[in-house]
């Protein structure tokens, strides 16, 4: 039978395509992040005996490295996120991540992960795209909603993504805050809901714009989410999913654009389901 290795970080996103694999009959062997993996993958596994799950430190490299080893895994995927944050916590990494970490020129994502596949591959191990088995939760081009972005919107998508792809380019972050053609929020460590909520209090922090007649500007938020230029399909693949949609609401923001073959969406009715209700418009765009 197939062997695939799965290094789960947080979120839906590992389940999904732990499902995905196990539906094509593939055997998985879950590598689980302690600091992120939700427990629930244990149940999966004893309710599955095509499912093994080994807990693993975020520092612990060479572990990672012998268990898949030990089980004959050859390839392996990473799905879910790990927090950048991470790398300046308490975790202790072991000998070759402490290697690893001192040799990189920069530390941010593209670097920091594309050192640990090179590792992998060096011993025999091919990371895969995350996207793998999951080519049909790909955004396609088009409005998802039953409405579609206002003039404004259009306006602000249009510089968002201008503004979006400087910044990823530069592999801080995938996703900016944009209200009446200003830049509100842009993202880095703290992750695109966190960025939400922020521009969100932002907006709160400038009062009620109805009781300033002076105020002629559209304080409505637009969500901007893009991938990186060269996006690596391996690792950190913008995705979405319902808690994207209740922090919009939360916050204020009225529409969310993304970038359609090369975004994940999570339970997409119910996505379209809660936009919806909530009067926000999302877009999917072809790569310009």
């Amino acid at each position: 039978m197939q062997k695939l290795g799965l290094i789960a970080g947080n979120g839906r996103f590992p389940f999904l395509l732990l499902d995905a694999a196990r539906a094509h009959g593939t055997e998985v062997v879950v590598a689980a992040i302690r600091e992120e993996t939700d427990r629930e993958i244990d149940a999966r596994a004893q309710a599955d005996p095509g499912i093994r799950v080994h807990w693993l430190s975020l520092g612990e490299l060479s572990r990672l490295i012998d268990m898949f080893h030990r089980e004959g895994v050859s390839q392996a995927v990473m799905a879910g996120q790990v927090k950048h944050k991470q790398i300046f916590s308490s975790i202790r990494p072991d000998w070759r991540l402490a290697k690893l970490l001192l040799n990189l020129r920069t530390r941010n994502t593209d670097m920091l992960l594309g050192a640990v596949a090179k590792v992998l591959a060096d011993e025999g191990i091919e990371l895969i795209p995350s996207t793998s088995y999951l080519e049909p939760l790909l955004a396609q081009p088009g409005v998802l909603t039953a409405r579609a972005p206002t003039d404004q919107e259009t306006r602000d998508i249009a510089y968002g993504r201008e503004v979006a792809r400087h910044l990823a380019a530069f592999d801080l972050g995938q996703t900016v805050i944009i209200a009446a053609q200003a830049c509100v929020a842009v993202e880095a460590m703290e992750g695109t809901d966190a960025t939400i909520e922020r521009a969100g209090s932002i907006m709160r922090s400038l009062g009620d714009p109805a009781s300033d007649p002076a105020s002629t500007l559209d304080r409505s938020l637009t969500v901007v989410k893009v991938a990186k230029p060269k996006q690596d399909l391996r690792f950190d693949v913008p995705v979405i999913g319902i808690r994207t949609i209740e922090t919009m609401r939360a916050a204020g923001a009225t529409c969310l654009a993304l970038e359609a073959h090369r975004t994940l969406i999570f339970d997409r009715d119910a996505i379209r389901s809660q936009a919806d209700a909530a009067g926000i418009a999302v877009i999917a765009l072809e790569n310009a």
